[in-house]
């Protein structure tokens, strides 16, 4: 950590970010980086010092486009330097654990993206490492941003406040369509080795947390079914090259799911339902939660953000039904930050308020959330389904898991 002077002899800490990755995942966090000192009144100060990457040229492009003051091309050495004190993965989820575990015990602290590893091995090791190095005042969370969408905290508050009185249903989906062209490219997300799992780790790890999150309650067990819809594709346009100078065929196979459906116990009992696919014909993001219970409901689609349905069910049947709230108000969630009411927030928001939090923790000195043992959960679960759909949707609680992990 560095201090700089700031304006009428003030000072004003920094902390110096290394990121590892620079594709979709590294173009977000880089805009947050950059943007939320310039929103939120924070006790400390991002700085973009170094980014990290395989191959130099592209690596070297990254930074200058995104805003990075160095460029390395092995992530050992980015953790190794001085300048960087909080390290954020952007990488596939296969290199999660060992630059986690890497970047903790050399005392950094750890940003990592969701999900938070391929395996509940990984997980387990990434959490312990984690809980060894908080004992020194070094923090980490992980990357569950939609966390941070202000109708989704906002959904979070009026639970807490019993809003919805007794909960019993929650319904959650996740629908995409971005490979339902069965000429899309096999990509390292269709590749279990790179990814863990398909659309169940990619996007159902996101619609996991966030039932867990709003509901304050765990899922306790599930019942299963996965698909993989196109299970060849055309090789990735490097792979491809290696094939076509050996004479392969340039197709190689989709080693994870394309949608996955499973059902649901939550703590108290609640009845769960959840749906991840990205063959949903026509939607291209659509996050969507319903959470019922005996004083009312509430429902969220991320396709209009700003927007959170709310039923208040202790109204005459005359005024019921479901009533808009536009979720841009100063006293909403993060949104006072930002644009008057009305002005709405966009995708991007959440890393800045993600990286809000982050920096707010480290500096306060408390744990942040979602923490690695909250990912570590969020895997347990994405294993209990990866095993009740291997296994016939065999019901399988998430404790059968930690048992045998």
């Amino acid at each position: 950590m560095t201090t700089n002077s700031g304006t009428g002899g003030s000072e004003t800490r920094t902390l110096g970010v290394g990121m590892v990755g620079y594709a979709f995942m590294g173009r977000a966090h880089s805009h947050a980086w950059r943007n939320v000192s310039a929103f939120f009144d924070l006790p400390v100060r991002p700085v973009l010092a170094a980014i990290a990457g395989r191959s130099k040229e592209r690596t070297e492009a990254a930074a200058a486009s995104l805003g990075w003051a160095a460029v390395e091309t092995d992530w050992r050495d980015l953790i190794n330097r001085d300048d960087v004190q909080i390290v954020d993965i952007c990488t596939p989820g296969d290199s999660h654990a060992e630059i986690a575990i890497a970047a903790l015990e050399a005392g950094k602290h750890v940003l990592c993206e969701k999900p938070m590893a391929n395996t509940v091995e990984e997980a387990v090791a990434m959490t312990e490492a984690a809980e060894r190095a908080a004992a020194r005042g070094v923090r980490s969370m992980v990357g569950f941003n939609y966390r941070r969408v202000p109708a989704v905290a906002f959904a979070r508050r009026l639970v807490a406040e019993g809003r919805l009185g007794e909960l019993r249903h929650v319904r959650a989906q996740y629908l995409q369509d971005w490979i339902v062209d069965p000429e899309f490219p096999l990509v390292w997300r269709l590749q279990k080795d790179k990814a863990g799992s398909g659309a169940l780790g990619d996007i159902g790890a996101h619609i996991i947390d966030t039932a867990q999150f709003i509901t304050g309650r765990l899922i306790t067990g599930v019942s299963a079914i996965t698909e993989t819809f196109v299970k060849e594709r055309p090789l990735a346009e490097e792979s491809a090259g290696l094939s076509a100078s050996s004479g392969a065929a340039a197709t190689g196979e989709v080693t994870v799911d394309d949608a996955a459906l499973f059902i649901g116990r939550m703590e108290g009992g609640m009845l769960a339902s959840f749906e991840a696919t990205r063959m949903a014909t026509g939607r291209k993001n659509a996050l969507r939660i319903e959470i019922n219970g005996s004083l009312g409901s509430l429902a969220f689609d991320f396709e209009a953000m700003n927007e959170l349905w709310f039923h208040d069910h202790t109204l005459a049947g005359a005024e019921g039904g479901f009533r808009r709230i536009i979720v841009t108000e100063p006293d909403h969630p993060y949104a006072g930050a930002w644009w008057p009411p009305g002005h709405g927030l966009g995708y991007d928001h959440t890393f800045t308020h993600e990286a809000k939090d982050f920096l707010e923790a480290i500096a306060n000195g408390t744990d942040p959330s979602p923490s690695f043992a909250e990912g570590l959960r969020v895997q347990k679960v994405l294993a209990a389904v990866e095993r009740s759909a291997a296994e016939g949707s065999r019901w399988t609680t998430v404790e059968d898991v930690e048992e045998n992990a």
